[in-house]
């Protein structure tokens, strides 16, 4: 039976994703995998969904509006964060402060999120295949993995954000 809906929703919700990507500034293929995540959930909770295409309609759309909040709070750096320390020892102290707190943060996270976050951010410019064999998971399951692990790093972060705002 979970075969078999599997089977029936893969191109449905590949259309679905594709249609709610560009709007929510996401890729369709990370909505696909929360919307996977998602479904699987929901069946061994549940069971399967009474109307399995409107209830994947509906994931699809929940996780666009999802992503779209998510995406409102990233901004881009105008430079990069090592050139604005490069010559001002108050930027330099001001900087290892942001890394302190960063570093902090990352080592509260729940789970795995410490060590997938590390391998994401590693010099070594890991691929996905292999940050995947590193933490022992698979390789469709990181997109998904890394965005729940920058919402929780996101909701730590956001008191020391909204401080140093206020201060200045």
């Amino acid at each position: 039976m979970t075969h078999d809906l599997l089977t029936a929703l893969r191109p449905l919700l590949a259309a679905e994703a594709r249609a709610e990507a560009h709007a929510a500034g996401a890729e369709p293929g990370d909505l696909e995998q929360s919307v996977w995540l998602r479904l699987l959930e929901r069946l061994d909770a549940d069971g399967p969904p009474h109307d399995p295409e409107r209830w994947l309609r509906s994931a699809v759309r929940a996780e666009a509006r999802r992503s779209r909040r998510t995406t409102v709070f990233e901004q881009p750096y105008e430079r990069e964060p090592a050139d604005e320390a490069a010559h001002d020892p108050e930027q330099h102290a001001l900087s290892a402060a942001r890394q302190r707190v960063l570093r902090d943060a990352v080592s509260r996270l729940p789970g795995r999120c410490p060590r997938l976050l590390a391998a994401l951010l590693s010099p070594r410019d890991l691929t996905y295949r292999e940050i995947a064999g590193e933490l022992g998971i698979s390789q469709g399951s990181l997109g998904p993995e890394r965005s729940r692990c920058l919402g929780c790093l996101r909701r730590l972060l956001t008191p020391e954000v909204a401080a140093r705002r206020a201060r200045g």
